[in-house]
């Protein structure tokens, strides 16, 4: 749920849209592993988004406003949300992948972020009224210090990055460039229905 920043109980701002998409990342990745995810109560401002080592992914979102979600993840937080993943899946250890560059690694968090942003959208979208469109997630295995900046046409955009912890205190980081902009109630209106992250994993489960 958006929390209205304190200033104005009546607007929602970069930083609201940034606590939605946090709660979206660990509601969905404890959903997925069944392990505890928690981010830091703090949002470091950056001047740009980058790819960095071991597995980064990032997706496009277009609609009311535009912007772009980056996850990075280090080769152990990587492994650690794959094999939770699958685990809690079913699926027997002899089929989970045992290193971080093979292929089914980075699909299956290419399906978390499409996850993720899912709900993210779906939430913004139900609490707004407004449309959000995404783009299908895109992946890049660096076996190696490489950062990649990653750039997108936005009229005032703003950057933020949090921290992120597993239950095992393996950390990830995600990145949210937008337009730096803000909704304000015209009147008083309700929420849309919504869909929690046990429903889009169910969903997925059913699919695969």
């Amino acid at each position: 749920m958006i929390e209205n920043n304190v200033e104005n109980k009546n607007s929602v701002g970069s930083t609201d849209i940034m606590l939605t998409l946090c709660k979206s990342v660990a509601n969905v990745i404890t959903t997925a592993t069944a392990l505890e995810t928690k981010f830091a109560p703090l949002v470091q401002k950056i001047s740009k988004t980058l790819l960095t080592p071991d597995i980064g992914t990032f997706v496009m979102f277009t609609g009311s406003f535009s912007g772009m979600v980056v996850i990075n993840f280090p080769k152990e937080t990587a492994m650690e949300i794959y094999t939770s993943y699958l685990e809690n899946m079913g699926i027997p250890s002899d089929d989970i992948a045992k290193n971080y560059t093979q292929e089914e690694v980075s699909n299956t968090l290419g399906e978390l972020m499409n996850q993720i942003l899912g709900n993210f959208t779906r939430e913004i979208s139900e609490e707004l009224h407004i449309r959000i469109d995404q783009s299908q997630p895109k992946m890049l295995v660096l076996p190696r210090e490489v950062l990649i900046s990653i750039s997108v046409n936005l009229d005032n955009p703003k950057y933020g990055k949090v921290t992120f912890h597993t239950e095992s205190g393996n950390a990830f980081y995600v990145e949210l460039a937008m337009d730096d902009t803000s909704f304000v109630a015209l009147k008083d209106f309700e929420k849309r229905g919504s869909i929690s992250p046990d429903d889009i994993l169910e969903q997925y489960t059913k699919d695969i």
